[in-house]
């Protein structure tokens, strides 16, 4: 069977199919698991378990040595410690994406950007959860002062850090040194954007249309 050639614009597009019935069948801290049995337009309807999340951002902080920043943080799910770009959830009902990027960059690593703008959009597994991700470019870092640090709990408490020349950290990546999402992504993303005198980037602010609130 020979697949269809697509002859239109190489772009995704919403497109919601039918959802003959839907149950909620776990009920989470954080996020929930529903079934929905939905009708696909041609065949029998077909039934798929999805992950509702609240969706979250990260932020790829670049210093003037083109350095990226990473931390250090335990992953219970995969048995792993993971280098990681800051990241967390958009669990704090009413936050701005943005304002909780510079949020999590300050509470992990203790540094403020003067620098902002959005440098790539994708959701995290499309297949099963609703996980829409942002990831900003942060660049001009300043230190907090040591009193306006924040005290991280759990597995955020006591990351190291490391300092890493970006050209570097895309060798870590396509070498298979490094898995976090966040940090792959924006790391590759980083160093595309820079290659294109950093044109591709986005405002900050830029609207965030793929995201299911």
């Amino acid at each position: 069977m020979t697949a269809p050639q697509w002859e239109g614009e190489v772009t995704d597009a919403r497109e919601r199919r039918e959802v003959l019935s839907s149950s909620r069948e776990f009920t989470g801290r954080v996020w929930h698991v529903r079934r929905d049995v939905v009708d696909l337009g041609s065949g029998e309807p077909v039934t798929r378990e999805v992950v509702e999340h609240t969706g979250a951002v990260g932020v790829l902080a670049l210093d003037r040595q083109e350095r990226v920043l990473l931390l250090r943080q335990y992953r219970h799910a995969v048995g792993a410690l993971l280098w990681e770009a800051p990241a967390g959830l958009l669990d704090v009902q009413g936050e701005d994406p943005f304002e909780a990027a510079k949020r999590e960059l300050w509470e992990e690593s203790g540094y403020r950007a003067r620098q902002w703008n959005v440098l790539v959009d994708f959701y995290n597994s499309p297949g099963g959860s609703t996980e829409a991700f942002r990831c900003y470019l942060a660049r001009d870092l300043e230190l907090a002062a040591e009193d306006d640090r924040h005290e991280g709990e759990d597995e955020e408490r006591d990351m190291p850090q490391a300092w890493v020349p970006l050209d570097e950290a895309v060798s870590l990546v396509l070498g298979g040194h490094l898995h976090n999402p966040t940090s792959v992504s924006g790391i590759l993303a980083a160093a595309a954007a820079r290659a294109r005198g950093w044109d591709t980037l986005r405002p900050a602010d830029a609207p965030w249309e793929w995201r299911r609130t």
